[in-house]
């Protein structure tokens, strides 16, 4: 047993009773990411607003959940076996460590388990037990607050089939979503816990400790064998900062969702540099399903999830702006094109972006359109809220006539009075 258990069987089983106060009201995890079956079962004790099973994205956290709910269930030497079994297969997670402790502290008669009071109080303020004290109380909170069945978070306004998955970052709840963008679109796939900054979330400048928020993609997949150890089972660096976060004049590099060290199974809520961080069981999931290049990765400081009707109430103001630039190229208006661009429109180049003279432009963009319409496909619209509402634009274009086309990612942001095309990646 780790020292941080050891010191905590004095605690009398605080971790384990804290979670038994959640697991009666919440349902059965299904096994490793598994999607919640429509008929899940909850535990007995269960209320009927109990709400979605945990779509537990990792085994040991499942197996973790089902001891806190054995424990709730005052089957407590159920719960002590599986613990055992769980530090055993996991000998690296300390949280785990910790309940497997606690467990056995309920096995020792009170009138010869009681520590000195000065030793209650040094365990109290052990930075390392509140660590996994918040960390185990995060993870019960995926329990308890999950998203409402048929709800997407309300960046994901369209997304193409091209895109097979997305990533959804929720800081305020140490949780990240792994949707399916399935022929009924985004569903949820599994969810798995996370660490972020350790100085928290937005990140403003470099070396600040914060994990940055916005709308990203992830941009490669790092091997691990040209990685540190400190980096666990890979990486997948995301284009932090974006034209946005440019344009805000926000610095800094190199964000990485990456894994952990061989000797950590995770991490504390808020540990990182500004990285995104799983345990390696977790990441291992993750690195088989992303594209680079075309998996989206939202990092917010708490996720609204919405339906599919609000879905459409919010993408429906940025359709309107975007059919109207296509309609103002296709037909060759060149003053009505001009009022789609933001005064400081940059496209990228391989020096990174440049301002180009907006006449270039129009000249550019109408001499391809040559009155023709133009079709897009395999659009993804992605927006963010901040101190103003942004948009993220990914799609092909085919002009009538022609066989082939680009493909384009465009940053729009919304004005008092219409929406303003700020930046421009050409990427096919």
């Amino acid at each position: 047993m780790r020292a941080a258990a050891r010191a905590a069987v004095p605690a009398a089983a605080a971790t384990v009773a804290t979670a038994a106060a959640t697991s009666r009201v919440v349902a059965h995890p299904p096994a490793m990411g598994a999607v919640q079956p429509a008929n899940a079962s909850a535990v007995p004790s269960a209320p009927n607003d109990a709400g979605p099973i945990l779509q537990a994205g990792g085994a040991a956290e499942a197996q973790l959940i089902e001891v806190y709910q054995l424990f709730g269930r005052g089957e407590t030497q159920q719960a002590l076996e599986k613990a055992r079994a769980l530090v055993k297969t996991y000998p690296n997670f300390q949280l785990a460590q910790l309940v497997y402790g606690d467990l056995l502290a309920t096995r020792i008669p009170p009138n010869t388990a009681l520590a000195d009071a000065a030793s209650l109080a040094r365990l109290r303020g052990n930075p390392t037990l509140t660590e996994l004290h918040e960390e185990s109380r995060r993870r019960l909170q995926a329990l308890r607050d999950r998203p409402p069945p048929g709800t997407v978070p309300s960046q994901f306004l369209a997304l193409s089939q091209r895109s097979r998955y997305a990533i959804a970052v929720d800081a305020s709840r140490s949780r990240l979503y792994l949707l399916e963008n399935t022929a009924n679109g985004l569903q949820l796939a599994a969810d798995y816990y996370i660490s972020v900054g350790k100085a928290g979330t937005d990140k403003l400048v470099e070396g600040d400790a914060r994990t940055p928020l916005g709308v990203y993609y992830v941009t490669s997949n790092l091997d691990p064998r040209t990685l540190k150890d400190f980096y666990g089972a890979g990486a997948l660096p995301i284009n932090y900062p974006n034209p946005y976060d440019n344009m805000l004049g926000r610095t800094g590099s190199g964000i990485w969702l990456h894994g952990t060290p061989p000797e950590q199974f995770s991490r504390p809520p808020q540990a990182s540099d500004g990285c995104v961080v799983l345990s390696n069981p977790d990441l291992k999931q993750i690195l088989r399903k992303v594209q680079v290049g075309a998996t989206p990765v939202v990092i917010a400081r708490s996720l609204d999830w919405v339906a599919p009707p609000k879905v459409r109430t919010l993408a429906e103001p940025f359709e309107t702006a975007l059919s109207a630039w296509l309609q103002a190229r296709s037909g060759g208006n060149e003053e009505r094109l001009r009022s789609f661009y933001a005064t400081e429109y940059q496209r990228a180049s391989r020096r990174g972006p440049v301002t180009v003279p907006i006449d270039n432009v129009l000249r550019q963009e109408l001499a391809t359109a040559q009155g023709r319409s133009i079709q897009l496909k395999d659009t993804s619209v992605l927006m963010w809220h901040d101190k103003r509402d942004t948009v993220v634009a990914t799609f092909g274009e085919v002009v009538a006539g022609e066989r082939t086309g680009r493909t384009r990612r465009q940053y729009w942001v919304r004005t008092p009075d219409s929406w303003k095309l700020f930046h421009e990646d050409i990427l096919g």
